[in-house]
């Protein structure tokens, strides 16, 4: 399928979805969520698709948030009719059976950060910024920011960032755990594109089981944890890809997983 506001490539198991809107500082917009709503689709039925990783065009922004054209639009009657199909977008990310990365190049900005939230890992430019700054137009953060950014930096850090509004710098967000790592500018597509291929070197059933566990940790009691930990187990122990692993261990070759 042909995109207007995002582009796709596909390379080596690898997608890669670019926010195309560089002159926008990559903002969100209506037609873009539609798009990603559909290329959640596509990736979904593509097999060959083993790890997703989304960024922004141009060296300035990863997503700078809403677009003001969108903003203007919204009010309560918004709010009420979209915000849950808007939702599902973000959801869609962090429940994808793929892992996806988010390779931030810029400014990650509002809704650009909550969309950065929603990805299974965060690789940070170190010019990158992030702010969740909804408070200072008289909002309040609405695509999932309240609940996976204290989630992921504790409650404490959340509120310092969102009550605030403050921009932070990848060092200070690496610092308090908001991104797994911080590289130079020019190398962040390819430290990106080494940790994916880290991704696809293990077996496609194991990791989609090994992601399903880890989000349920943050959403369910131990004992619920530890059965489902029991029954994908139990499931990768019958797979062929099981097998694989042993056999090219002991015969000393590379894997060939079949996801199977």
């Amino acid at each position: 399928m042909l995109y207007s506001e995002i582009n796709l490539s596909i390379k080596e198991g690898i997608a890669v979805i670019t926010i195309n809107r560089p002159e926008k500082a990559n903002c969100w917009t209506e037609k873009m969520y539609g798009e990603f709503a559909q290329v959640q689709k596509e990736l979904n039925d593509n097999p060959g698709v083993r790890v997703i990783v989304l960024t922004g065009a141009g060296d300035k922004a990863f997503c700078a948030g809403i677009d003001l054209s969108l903003l203007a639009k919204v009010n309560s009657d918004f709010v009420r009719t979209k915000i849950g199909s808007l939702h599902q977008i973000h959801n869609g990310w962090e429940t994808h059976p793929r892992p996806v990365i988010a390779a931030v190049n810029g400014a990650c900005i509002g809704a650009g950060m909550e969309l950065a939230l929603s990805c299974d890992m965060r690789i940070a430019a170190d010019t990158a910024v992030f702010s969740i700054p909804e408070v200072r137009f008289g909002l309040a953060p609405d695509m999932g920011g309240t609940q996976r950014l204290a989630r992921l930096v504790g409650p404490g850090q959340a509120k310092r960032l969102i009550l605030t509004g403050k921009r932070i710098g990848a060092a200070e967000a690496l610092n308090i755990g908001l991104v797994e790592e911080v590289v130079p500018a020019g190398a962040l597509m390819d430290k990106t594109m080494e940790a994916a291929n880290f991704i696809i070197a293990n077996a496609p059933l194991a990791v989609m089981y090994a992601k399903k566990a880890i989000n349920l940790a943050g959403e369910s009691s131990l004992a619920a944890g530890l059965l489902y930990e029991e029954m994908a187990s139990t499931y990768c122990c019958g797979t062929e890809d099981k097998n694989e692993a042993m056999a090219s261990y002991f015969e000393k070759r590379p894997p060939q997983y079949k996801g199977k």
